[in-house]
């Protein structure tokens, strides 16, 4: 007997998360998502993981490249998250434009400056688990903004990480 898939859908949402844009570069073409599943899995080596909707236009690209960057978004990259969770309709390198300022570090793949932290990664391994593929990666490269509060995800609504970076403020 299987779970009550609304029960399910509804206890996650209880799951607070940053948001993040997972990016990654194939050649000359950028791709990218919002994503709150991404996790820490290893502090030595360091190493994370994200979880990506193997439908999500940006999936193909990710996997194939073997590259990728967790950017934490700040709550002024609210917009930025719409448009890569596909809330505008717009799709593939042109999710790029007119958005964000972007650069790189390590791996060359697109990152969005501003943002509490990035973490660029080489990917480690791959595994496909129900609708989606969990990428473990090797992180190469850091780039953090003591300044920048994170923008959270909780009960399907975008948060102001306020209280957070009070909370680490206060030490």
């Amino acid at each position: 007997m299987g779970i009550d898939l609304g029960a399910f859908k509804k206890g996650m949402r209880h799951l607070a998360a940053s948001v993040t844009l997972i990016t990654t570069r194939l050649g000359e073409e950028r791709g990218g998502l919002t994503a709150t599943a991404v996790c820490s899995v290893s502090a030595e080596p360091p190493q994370l993981l994200v979880c990506v909707n193997r439908g999500a236009s940006a999936h193909p690209l990710i996997v194939a490249s073997r590259r990728f960057c967790v950017n934490v978004l700040a709550p002024p990259h609210r917009k930025i998250a719409e448009r890569f969770a596909g809330m505008d309709g717009i799709e593939g390198d042109a999710r790029f434009a007119d958005m964000g300022e972007w650069g790189v570090l390590a791996t060359g793949v697109p990152v969005l400056k501003g943002c509490p932290v990035n973490f660029d990664c080489e990917t480690l391994h791959t595994m496909v688990a129900g609708t989606h593929t969990i990428v473990l990666g090797r992180i190469v490269e850091v780039a953090l903004d003591p300044t920048a509060a994170p923008l959270l995800y909780a009960d399907g609504k975008f948060v102001p990480g306020d209280l957070f970076q009070n909370a680490l403020a206060a030490g």
